[in-house]
């Protein structure tokens, strides 16, 4: 899977470096590093099983080997799979060819394409909707928002888009690649959100022609703002938001 790839190309990179500090927040889940560098996952605490909201090893993880937490990103629990993609994306030096703009600067969209996206995206919604022919949205915990459909809905209609907008937290709940597979006829496919990480060797195989994430540049605020029960509205100029292509 995907995930598995990210975690076996980023391996090397951890080398002797350990984990500073571990957040669990409401809205994500943050790693820092012994050399100040911050990474970001989603937490997917409204699928988590009753009983199983809690990590068995809290208390001892800090000081552990960077490499020991980045191979959770492989285990099916959610809360520990958070904790190593975060390590994943601590790891992850910013490509130079990364951008600073938001991924709407970026995606090309035009009055001719259908739109699928997966994950409910309130800012980018109207903005995209105006460019496209159509916008069609998934979201797996639908909050009542008006024209949004259930996730089951995208493998009917994702074949039919041409352009697709998938959330990272797609890789922690391992649905990435089925909606990969239903991308064929897209020729945008872009993979978004501070869970991104900023490969493209990596997901450049899979059809992704767009990765936007974040780079964390005030860990310290970071930290602050997760531990409060923050998300990204609070994270403002503690990250830099980075988009770049993948070569297609």
């Amino acid at each position: 899977m995907l995930i598995d790839q990210v975690c076996d190309f980023l391996l090397p990179a951890a080398g002797a470096h350990s984990v500073a500090d571990i957040r669990l927040g409401l809205g994500y889940t943050a790693v820092q590093l012994e050399d100040g560098r911050c990474g970001l996952a989603y937490t997917f605490r409204d699928d988590l099983h009753e009983g199983c909201g809690v990590i068995s090893a809290a208390g001892t993880l800090a000081g552990r080997p960077a490499a020991d937490l980045a191979q959770w990103a492989k285990f099916t629990d959610l809360l520990a799979s958070g904790v190593g993609l975060a390590t994943l994306n601590a790891l992850i030096e910013a490509p130079r060819t990364a951008k600073d703009a938001d991924f709407l600067v970026e995606l090309k969209v035009s009055s001719d394409d259908v739109v699928g996206m997966v994950g409910y995206f309130g800012p980018f919604i109207e903005p995209v909707r105006r460019r496209a022919k159509a916008l069609h949205v998934f979201e797996r915990h639908p909050a009542g928002e008006s024209g949004v459909l259930p996730e089951s809905a995208a493998a009917e209609i994702l074949p039919q888009c041409h352009v697709v907008v998938l959330t990272a937290a797609t890789l922690l709940n391992r649905t990435l690649d089925d909606l990969l597979a239903r991308c064929q006829n897209a020729c945008e496919v872009a993979i978004v959100g501070p869970s991104t990480p900023l490969l493209p060797a990596v997901f450049a195989d899979r059809g992704v022609t767009l990765l936007s994430g974040v780079q964390v540049v005030d860990a310290q605020r970071i930290l602050r703002v997760i531990t409060e029960g923050g998300g990204t509205r609070q994270f403002g100029s503690a990250v830099r938001k980075l988009t770049l292509r993948c070569g297609h």
